[in-house]
């Protein structure tokens, strides 16, 4: 019995599918951070709905 617990493999995915999203969100918050230097986020925001309606883009 303890031979095929550690036989088994499906939980692995999901191990592997969490890691694979903690890696990219990681990825997101530091490249969001990095796009929002010296600006709150919700100015950065307003401005990138600036540039997608038309408006000037800085």
């Amino acid at each position: 019995m303890f031979a095929q617990f550690l036989a088994e493999e499906d939980g692995a995915q999901v191990v592997e599918y969490a890691l694979i999203i903690a890696v990219v969100s990681i990825a997101l918050v530091i490249a969001l951070n990095a796009l929002t230097t010296g600006t709150s986020f919700s100015s950065f925001i307003t401005r990138v709905s600036t540039c997608l309606t038309g408006g000037t883009c800085a």
